[in-house]
């Protein structure tokens, strides 16, 4: 029997653990993706115990506790930090199989020296002891991402923001930069509650007045472009489905008038509206020099009585299975054929695209960039070891692995960089097997290089940070 989570952890081979251990480890992290918030960054207060560290805003626990039979006020309602952090602990030792197991107890090893097992046994001593090591250690925000070695944080930010927290860290001398990055899905999603309200405030952020679709564009250009002076190099969307339907200005300005009338638009003209402003705002992001990041599958909101209760992004989300090749492909191309196709990343939430993306990426590929479509990395629901060595594999079967941008944490967690961590242990595993087992040649020269692009080179490099 192996040691629990020992330094070998997933590392199979001599030469996995040669690549980790002598490579990979110790490379600084690029977490171009993520949902930590700047303000909370600059503030930079300490946290009051490992319940708020852990469980505030995290909907991963919250899943896991909810499947375990815990009570909702465990999670996200009013006990008390231990009760909370005891209801997890006893949830955590069933999770048998699932990466929170793990990444759990990274966190405990790297953040806090704690080795201990977690479960309901162990829970009230790993609570003294972590709350020991933040009462007497620093645990505040950019202490924790200076020790995890990170150098670049892209936060996820809407068009109105104004940016302040990303200016004022600019101004402190930090061995890291936190960038912003674009994500305008209030803007296209054209049926939501809040919509029209919402293109007022766009409006009044760019100083544009938006009576039409080109209005918008307007205003979301001038966004963009102080986005960019800004630093910001990454936009971000988000589709439960890729929507690909073409139809002419009046026909758009009749559908955005009647969403600005507060009537709800069909999913046809949706798809329309959806088109159009994405289509202009790939040649805007290509004009700038931006990467466009598309997530592709999440099934939001499920449970509308939760969704009154606790509001989005609270943990009742799961994935799609919408078709997404013919519809990708056409969107892609209209850009294409214009040559205004930015570097694109493609992530999906359902295993069954792996093929679908990995493919895709070679319809469309230039010397623009290495690698300018991007297979992104498996995420959320899929950043599992199956999932990553699944994904992974795709890519390498079907594209050029040694140009893959990697891990990111899509994350609220301060601690969640022990992600990127688990990735590369799954990586330098991965590719450890394929050299023992002579299906690729040793060079160590090549294989370093390698393996840091994928762990950090690749994507500043791909990002132009």
């Amino acid at each position: 029997m192996k040691n629990f989570m020992d330094k070998d952890f997933l590392l199979e081979s001599e030469t996995a653990k040669t690549l980790f251990h002598g490579i990979a480890k110790d490379m600084p992290i690029c977490d171009y993706h993520c949902h930590l918030s700047p303000k909370e960054i600059f503030e930079n207060k300490a946290p009051e115990s490992i319940t708020q560290l852990w469980l505030s805003g995290d909907h991963y626990k919250w899943r896991a506790m909810r499947s375990a039979g815990i009570e909702e006020k465990y999670c996200t309602g009013d006990a008390t930090d231990k009760e909370k952090f005891l209801a997890f602990a006893k949830t955590l030792q069933f999770c048998i199989g699932n990466p929170l197991y793990h990444w759990a107890h990274l966190e405990l090893q790297r953040y806090f020296g704690i080795d201990t097992p977690l479960n309901a046994k162990t829970a009230e001593e790993v609570f003294e002891r972590a709350n020991g090591a933040i009462e007497d250690g620093d645990f505040r925000p950019q202490t924790l991402i200076e020790k995890s070695g990170v150098k670049y944080v892209c936060t996820t930010d809407d068009p109105i923001d104004d940016l302040k927290y990303h200016k004022l860290l600019k101004e402190k001398n930090l061995s890291f930069e936190v960038l912003p990055s674009f994500r305008p899905d209030r803007a296209l999603n054209i049926n939501a509650d809040g919509f029209i309200e919402y293109i007022g405030a766009l409006g009044e952020a760019a100083g544009v007045e938006i009576g039409s679709l080109s209005d918008v564009i307007e205003a979301l250009y001038k966004r963009s472009e102080y986005f960019n002076e800004c630093g910001c190099r990454i936009s971000d969307q988000a589709f439960e489905y890729v929507p690909y339907a073409r139809a002419d200005s009046e026909e758009l300005n009749g559908i955005f008038a009647r969403a600005m009338l507060g009537k709800k638009v069909s999913r046809s003209d949706e798809d329309k509206y959806k088109t159009a402003v994405m289509l202009t705002l790939g040649a805007k992001y290509q004009k700038l020099g931006w990467a466009m990041e598309i997530h592709i599958g999440a099934m939001r909101n499920n449970s509308t009585r939760m969704f009154n209760s606790l509001g989005a992004d609270t943990g009742f989300d799961s994935v799609g299975d919408s078709e997404i090749a013919k519809p990708l492909s056409r969107f892609l191309n209209a850009l294409d054929t214009l040559c205004a196709l930015p570097k694109t990343v493609l992530f999906n939430l359902n295993d069954k695209d792996n093929t679908v993306l990995a493919t895709m990426l070679g319809n469309f590929q230039s010397a623009e960039a290495e690698s300018k479509i991007q297979f992104g990395p498996a995420w959320w629901f899929l950043d599992t070891m199956d999932g990553m060595t699944a994904q992974m594999k795709s890519l390498g079967n079907l594209g050029v692995l040694g140009k893959f941008i990697g891990m990111e944490t899509d994350s609220r967690s301060f601690t969640s960089y022990a992600r990127h961590e688990y990735f590369r242990r799954i990586l330098c595993n991965l590719v450890g097997s394929w050299i023992e087992n002579g299906m690729y040649a040793y060079d160590e020269d090549i294989v370093k290089e390698i393996i840091e692009g994928i762990c950090f080179n690749n994507a500043v490099n791909y990002f132009g940070f």
